[in-house]
């Protein structure tokens, strides 16, 4: 299933390490108030309509996405990328620039990024740490929620619903840990030296984003020619879900500014 709501100049956005487009649901429908916006799952789930086969590597993922604009009849669109998603747009824009008319990357992990030791634990035993880090997943987000959302209240109401659309659209730990396997093969500095189309990088507050260094994020600014850094206070690696109508007024000036 493709989501595909909006008017305007084409947008496509590239989930992160999740898979799942109903996780940002909300920051999909911002931004569809200012451009024709486009997700999908990631390839091998629920969902999805693409299967994830392992020799293909990150092939699977450059597949998909010209799938997306070619079953869209979109011929040319922004590409976003989300945290992981941020891999997937940057390699696009680096393989294929005349398919794209802008590239966002939205707190993606940048070039020197490596999973730090907790990280790098989870992602070799996926399955035998999922319960661990569903478990302990509010207690590491909450200083960022808090930041971003103020109150007890809005916090609490905050992690109920992504609680809740976890449980509704739920991850695959294995399809996780292979997306960081294939994203690794991966040359970040030869990707950034190629690209040429209009970018934008945005990352949250270096304090609260608890997954991706912001530095690494940050990188791409100097690496990328031409690149414009935004950040987003008062929230973390999570702002496209704390605070969608803000990133969506990022992402929809950015993209509006570069559709010609």
């Amino acid at each position: 299933m493709i989501y595909d709501k909006g008017t305007g100049p084409a947008v496509i956005v590239v989930q992160g390490l999740h898979g799942r487009w109903e996780w940002t649901r909300r920051a999909l429908e911002a931004l569809a108030r200012h451009c024709r916006v486009l997700s999908y799952s990631l390839p091998g789930d629920f969902g999805s309509d693409h299967t994830y086969e392992r020799d293909r590597g990150f092939e699977n993922y450059m597949r998909q996405l010209a799938d997306v604009m070619a079953s869209a009849r979109v011929e040319r669109a922004a590409v976003v990328g989300i945290s992981f998603g941020g891999f997937v747009a940057r390699h696009f824009a680096a393989v294929h620039p005349e398919r794209l008319s802008a590239l966002v990357l939205a707190s993606a992990p940048g070039p020197g990024w490596t999973p730090n030791p907790r990280q790098a634990k989870w992602l070799s035993r996926p399955w035998i740490s999922a319960p661990v880090f569903v478990a302990s997943s509010p207690f590491r987000v909450w200083p960022e929620v808090r930041a971003a959302l103020g109150g007890l209240g809005p916090s609490m109401a905050f992690l109920a619903r992504q609680g809740l659309c976890a449980l509704a659209s739920p991850a695959i730990p294995s399809l996780m840990s292979a997306r960081i396997r294939d994203a690794r093969a991966l040359d970040a500095e030869a990707d950034c030296a190629r690209i040429t189309v209009p970018t934008l990088v945005i990352s949250g507050d270096e304090q609260l984003d608890r997954v991706v260094p912001v530095e690494t994020t940050r990188r791409y600014a100097s690496m990328i020619r031409g690149a414009r850094y935004e950040v987003m206070n008062a929230t973390g690696h999570l702002g496209v879900l704390t605070q969608p109508e803000r990133f969506a007024r990022l992402v929809g000036d950015f993209v509006h500014a570069n559709s010609h």
